[in-house]
């Protein structure tokens, strides 16, 4: 590998702190599974768990799992392809990464 520059991971925490300030239920996801891209808001979401299960309206596949301690949270997009998150434009960013 090239000596290539590079900044501590501690860099993300401004642009991820922005990122979740956002409503999620308005981001885009597209399913690992099937391929289907829709808005978060449009997931079947499944309380009967410790924790939220999302899964996708098409095949069922989960998609985000959410659990919540009083002290942290966990948040698992393994079956999400990508989240596209819509953010508002008077707001500066970061460039790019």
């Amino acid at each position: 590998m090239t000596d290539m520059s590079y900044l501590d991971g501690n860099m993300l925490d401004g642009p991820l702190r922005e990122l979740f300030a956002v409503d999620l239920s308005s981001a885009t996801g597209r399913c690992d599974h099937c391929g289907r891209v829709g808005p978060m808001a449009g997931l079947q979401v499944y309380s009967h768990a410790p924790g939220l299960v999302g899964r996708c309206p098409a095949c069922t596949e989960v998609m985000l799992r959410l659990v919540r301690a009083p002290d942290r949270a966990w948040f698992d997009l393994r079956g999400t392809t990508f989240l596209q998150v819509p953010m508002p434009l008077d707001q500066p960013h970061p460039g790019p990464l």
